[in-house]
């Protein structure tokens, strides 16, 4: 037993137990709740699953001017159905639509409504499962504006900028894969589960690139393109490989230093993979005013206050449909979903990130809106039906 890491993670839920006894709830006139003296060591998918419920719901029509970079206004605003959305909120904190911990709502690049919920606190980073993949291919675009790749590298295979891997030992066509490709979820890596197991056994040989090397090595021969989508853990890892590659220094440093602090993002936290990098698949956690300055980066092309951290042609290109599912309901870019949302038979362009659990930043262009939510639900919930339904009509005059 690892006696100093147990007693380290007994001390931090001492103290963020500590933390979450004092007052965590705010009337809606009042500041938004928080987790008081918060550090890095109480940020946790595991302490974040024990904050207990808000004693009464944090709803409020005119948030507070933070002075984060959110220019904010009220509900009154805009040309929109106030009671309506109050209504949807008040349902919320009832239970009556899954289990959601936070929503926020941008209107003409003014956020008009902040929500918390059950677990929400304005302050605590929210654990992000899949939408963890949408930010890693932001961090590929900054490092493009930055010189360290190209949009023509896009097209290149990713061997070609990972120098340890061994090549000689790869499966027929792994050479081929595209980072483009990866981060459309098309590498064609496919891999036995048996044989995944396995290699989980032995972390010392995924270190680093060998992470990627393994993959490829103990993959079925990949196919000539066009291969099928198929989401999954390898591509996105493949992506982070890249970028671990290609930036001075290292992913992790890139990504605080480059694409995070320019949004004066810094009360967050990212896991590490097996390999040393950090996770690509799932594993961040942010705040969800800083969910929102994602948003407001990928609404705006690219730009942060007029500064332009993403070129805006990657931002096109990484939110459009390059593959669409056979049903044509859901396309997918560069970890990047993009869909219609329906409301009363009219669609409305709607470009997302996603996590299971309930973690959303949904950008719709024609209403001028830009929608968060954070929610610790089974699966996906129904957050996307549920906005389509009660909460969107509020924005259609």
């Amino acid at each position: 037993m690892n006696t100093p890491k147990l007693l380290k993670t007994l001390l931090a839920l001492i103290l963020l137990s500590q933390v979450i006894t004092k007052s965590l709830t705010a009337d809606s006139n009042d500041l938004a709740p928080v987790v008081t003296d918060l550090n890095s060591a109480n940020v946790s998918y595991s302490l974040e699953a024990k904050l207990p419920d808000l004693a009464e719901a944090y709803i409020s029509s005119s948030p507070t001017d933070m002075q984060d970079g959110i220019p904010v206004g009220t509900l009154a605003d805009g040309n929109v159905d106030q009671d309506r959305i109050l209504q949807y909120a008040n349902a919320i904190a009832a239970g009556k639509f899954d289990v959601t911990d936070s929503l926020l709502i941008m209107h003409k690049d003014k956020l008009i409504f902040e929500s918390y919920y059950r677990r929400g606190r304005e302050n605590y980073p929210h654990y992000q499962m899949s939408i963890t993949k949408s930010y890693t291919a932001l961090a590929i675009g900054r490092a493009i504006q930055l010189g360290y790749l190209s949009m023509a590298d896009l097209d290149k295979p990713v061997v070609s900028f990972l120098k340890d891997i061994n090549q000689s030992k790869l499966v027929a066509g792994a050479d081929q894969i595209t980072l483009a490709q990866a981060m459309n979820m098309k590498s064609g890596i496919r891999i036995d589960k048996a044989k995944a197991r396995e290699l989980m056994k032995q972390p010392a040989q995924l270190k680093g690139q060998g992470q990627i090397e393994a993959y490829m090595t103990h993959s079925l021969p990949i196919p000539t393109a066009p291969r099928e989508f198929k989401y999954q853990g390898s591509d996105p890892s493949m992506t982070m490989q890249v970028l671990e590659a290609v930036v001075p220094g290292s992913a992790k440093d890139f990504i605080c230093d480059q694409l995070l602090k320019p949004m004066g993002i810094t009360n967050y936290a990212w896991r590490a993979d097996i390999s040393g990098l950090p996770k690509s698949g799932a594993g961040s956690s942010f705040r969800s005013r800083d969910m929102l300055k994602f948003g407001m980066l990928v609404s705006d092309n690219g730009q942060w206050h007029g500064q332009q951290l993403i070129p805006s042609d990657y931002i096109q290109q990484a939110t459009s449909r390059i593959n669409t599912n056979k049903q044509g309901t859901n396309s997918y870019g560069y970890f990047w979903w993009r869909a219609g949302m329906q409301v009363d038979g009219k669609s409305y362009d709607c470009k997302s990130g996603r996590g299971a659990g309930g973690q959303f930043i949904l950008i719709l262009p024609e209403l001028d809106l830009i929608i968060v939510t954070t929610a610790h639900n089974k699966g996906m919930g129904k957050t996307l039906a549920n906005t389509s339904i009660h909460l969107l009509p509020a924005f259609v005059q």
